[in-house]
């Protein structure tokens, strides 16, 4: 015959599935971006006051970062705002420039 409810004191358990086990401690996502060394940044330029313009080889590939910055105890830490391009993206990029110049000079 079959119940529902609470089980009684470890009935139907396994003396080492009682015991307290603490769970793992997870890692905030800032935490372990700020502490990495899996990223070389190479500062190409600043845009503006918060802006950059970067190179950095992250996990083994090679990205253009154009990104926001914010300043966090006395820190300057990459905001979500930006884009990574990759070496493809940029050359594509790269390649229209002259188009994008030209409809900027008829669009100013």
């Amino acid at each position: 015959m079959s119940f529902r409810g609470k089980r009684k004191d470890g009935e139907g358990l396994a003396s080492d599935e009682n015991e307290d086990h603490a769970p793992p401690n997870k890692v905030s996502k800032i935490s372990s971006a700020v502490d990495s060394d899996d990223s070389d940044d190479v500062v190409v330029c600043e845009i503006s006051k918060n802006r950059r313009v970067s190179v950095r080889n992250w996990n083994g590939k090679i990205w253009v970062d154009i990104r926001e910055f914010y300043v966090k105890d006395g820190k300057q830490l990459p905001g979500k705002k930006g884009i990574s391009l990759s070496l493809d993206q940029w050359n594509v990029l790269r390649d229209h420039a002259e188009a994008i110049d030209k409809a900027l000079v008829e669009n100013s």
